[in-house]
């Protein structure tokens, strides 16, 4: 991420991403999991995950996702926002000591206090509009009546919702079918609003984790150049088929 920060321009955004998991001491591990081209050197040299030396238990949710944001803090980073991406669909779980997770954070930051950032291209509908003559007066509180502001904040509450709002910090969106090795597809209405609010037209997108190449595509879609990093080649290598 340092060396992300390094290209990004002044007045960018990092946009991330990241579930979290649960801690255990994996002497058995299912053979779907085990060796996989994504994790394969890392589990080689692990061995598991070891929790010798730390406060974390067998069974203990990790936090991941602010352990995360708060190490990019204090690299430099402004942490802005936590945005809740609330799946419809969520993997299913055999579990009967907890709840099943249908969540994922995702975290905006920037390199500089002021950067760049269309609100408006990302709002959303309005709920609960009222139409042009049905608006619902609302008085002011108690004591709040005889007051210089008390017309004032009276009208306010007469003016009803606007057609449009600024979109809020949870999305409930679907996750997206993906025909291929990747089981972890971003759908591309979860990464349509982080491009239209944290670049224009022109403007070049960065991912260093392109995986399917599901930004790669919306960047395009959007007129924006675009930049891709992938370690693993399986997943690069149906993008340039399909390119």
């Amino acid at each position: 991420f340092r060396a992300v920060r390094d290209v990004l321009s002044d007045d960018g955004t990092l946009w991330i991403v990241i579930g979290d998991t649960y801690a255990a001491r994996r002497g058995w591990q299912a053979p779907s999991t085990r060796g996989g081209p994504k994790h394969a050197d890392a589990q080689s040299m692990a061995g598991g995950m070891r929790l010798e030396g730390t406060a974390i238990k067998a069974k203990d949710l990790i936090g991941i996702p602010w352990r995360l944001a708060f190490a990019l803090r204090d690299d430099g980073w402004y942490l802005r926002q936590e945005i809740i991406w609330h799946k419809r669909n969520p993997m299913p779980e055999s579990v009967t000591d907890r709840c099943t997770r249908a969540h994922e954070q995702l975290f905006l930051l920037s390199k500089r206090a002021r950067y760049y950032f269309d609100h408006e291209a990302i709002r959303e509908p309005s709920t609960g509009r009222r139409g042009p003559g049905n608006l619902r007066p609302v008085r002011a509180p108690p004591g709040e009546r005889t007051g210089a502001n008390a017309k004032l904040r009276g009208r306010l509450h007469q003016i009803g919702a606007r057609a449009l709002r600024n979109r809020r910090d949870v999305w409930s969106l679907a996750s997206q079918p993906f025909r291929g090795e990747h089981a972890a597809v971003f759908p591309e209405r979860l990464v349509t609003p982080c491009v239209l609010a944290g670049s224009r037209i022109g403007d070049t997108v960065l991912d260093p984790f392109m995986g399917s190449g599901t930004t790669a595509r919306v960047a395009r879609r959007l007129q924006r150049h675009f930049i891709g990093g992938e370690l693993n080649r399986s997943f690069v290598d149906p993008q340039r088929r399909h390119s």
